[in-house]
């Protein structure tokens, strides 16, 4: 490597640490929210588990149940049914009703298909919402899926019934992503009524749009264009917010579709950048995990030491030149790669997979995926011993830690963790031991031995230093 690529790669180092850095406030920050309206919300229901139902006042004990939340980013979609009620006036029979029962029925397992959250149907107009009531960032790409597949479903069924000669519905649907407010009622079976603007955007999205057609926002479109072919419709004036610009949802772009010609069935590609979009969800569930069940003598694995795992796994795989897919699956079981630690600690590799594999077919991981991560996991099983270039990214990425100019304090946190173990005498030994184990390490990938092996060495000698003959 010469000098002017090496300069390159020190600068895209430095971007995407300062990016890591601003995302891991950004998950500090939402811990942190999460465990406060998690705190708040097992105080409340336990004031309410503990008034005999008799003490309040019917409308009282309503109100408690009632909880409002804030979320700050949700995508709602309004489906209008175009034509029903003319069609059920002509007919004059109840079989109309029931077809659309059965439509909405369809939509229903569409919306659960994509963790959605139906919240109304008002006769013939269905409202869902994703985001809500758990919150997540893959949101407007969710719900923009389950449209599509909700229009194919009513365009096909329109075929077959222009073609025995019977008249049918058409449908319009508006999509707007932003803040909602949702107000959770009921203790068994939960409802959710959400407000504000985004609601009523949603809603003029449907009515500004054309039969047959997917009208979304200029907010939902910025979020989903990556992915989605979409054609420019104009403009609506909103209320408080100026002239909104609209844009017709046409497909899933060619690159990113199994059905090139249609583009209704997203490929591969496409979720694996839905995956690494995910991450950050299932990151700040697993990291809010750790915190809380980790021992407290672990002063070394710790949740900072998992970010720092994948913070360097993520730069060191950019620098080994690995595609999306293998920079997800390197970041996902570094994720998890200390994760048993809150089962066991000697086995903690084997247990981190054992959560891998109860997590991930949640998040849409492929068992192909989840395999691999596995494999990744056991690789930071020590010795070292890589079998593969992700393996050895892997590796490099547990043990970063060797050649950083902070290898001191850190290497004096796991001190302190084996030593409260009895897995140490002291501290002399513990020098010994570090000469001996980086004297035998060796960084694997190109990327690492040019951060990290320089400063290795460095701290080899001074550790030398100071050990105390016996």
């Amino acid at each position: 490597m010469d000098k002017e690529q090496e300069q390159k790669l020190v600068l895209k180092i430095a971007d995407l640490l300062r990016e890591n850095k601003k995302l891991l406030n950004q998950v500090k920050d939402l811990t942190e929210t999460n465990k406060k309206v998690t705190k708040q919300n097992q105080k409340l229901d336990n004031i309410i588990s503990s008034i005999p139902p008799d003490v309040l006042p019917k409308e009282a004990s309503s109100q408690l149940k009632n909880r409002t939340t804030r979320f700050e980013m949700a995508t709602v979609l309004y489906a209008d049914i175009q034509g029903f009620k003319t069609i059920a006036e002509q007919s004059g029979t109840s079989d109309i009703i029931d077809e659309l029962d059965q439509i909405i029925f369809h939509f229903n397992s569409i919306v659960k298909k994509y963790k959605i959250e139906k919240i109304k149907t008002i006769g013939d107009a269905y409202m869902c919402a994703g985001g809500v009531p758990v919150k997540n960032i893959t949101n407007p790409v969710d719900v923009v899926l389950a449209a599509l597949e909700m229009q194919d479903y009513l365009t096909q069924l329109k075929i077959e019934y222009e073609s025995q000669d019977k008249k049918f519905w058409d449908l319009k649907m508006g999509i707007h992503t932003g803040p909602v407010t949702a107000t959770f009622s009921g203790r068994k079976k939960i409802s959710y009524e959400l407000k504000g603007d985004t609601v009523n955007i949603a809603t003029r999205m449907a009515s500004a749009g054309e039969v047959g057609q997917i009208n979304i926002s200029i907010m939902t479109y910025e979020l989903v264009k990556q992915y989605f072919v979409c054609e420019y419709n104009g403009k609506i004036p909103v209320k408080y917010k100026g002239d909104m610009e609209m844009y017709f949802l046409k497909r899933i772009k060619p690159a990113f579709s199994d059905d090139r010609k249609r583009g209704r069935r997203p490929n591969q590609i496409l979720w694996n950048k839905y995956l690494l979009r995910q991450f950050t969800d299932l990151q700040e569930i697993i990291l809010d995990r750790l915190e809380r069940e980790l021992p407290p003598y672990l002063y070394y694995h710790n949740f900072k030491h998992t970010i720092d795992v994948i913070n360097q796994a993520e730069l060191i795989g950019y620098g080994e030149g690995v595609d999306d897919e293998s920079i997800l699956l390197l970041k996902t079981a570094a994720l998890f790669h200390d994760a048993g630690h809150i089962i066991d600690y000697d086995e903690h590799e084997y247990n981190g997979t054992q959560l891998a594999k109860e997590y991930l077919p949640k998040y849409r991981y492929t068992p192909e995926q989840i395999d691999k991560i596995c494999d990744l996991i056991m690789a930071t099983k020590l010795p070292p011993n890589p079998k593969n270039l992700m393996e050895s990214i892997m590796c490099d990425s547990d043990l970063d830690y060797l050649g950083r100019s902070d290898f001191i304090p850190v290497s004096n946190t796991l001190y302190k963790e084996l030593k409260e173990q009895n897995k140490i005498d002291n501290l002399n030994d513990w020098n010994k031991l570090q000469v001996k184990f980086l004297s035998n390490h060796q960084f694997f990938t190109k990327t690492a031995l040019n951060l990290r092996e320089v400063n290795k060495q460095m701290q080899i000698e001074r550790i030398k230093k100071l050990i105390e003959d016996d």
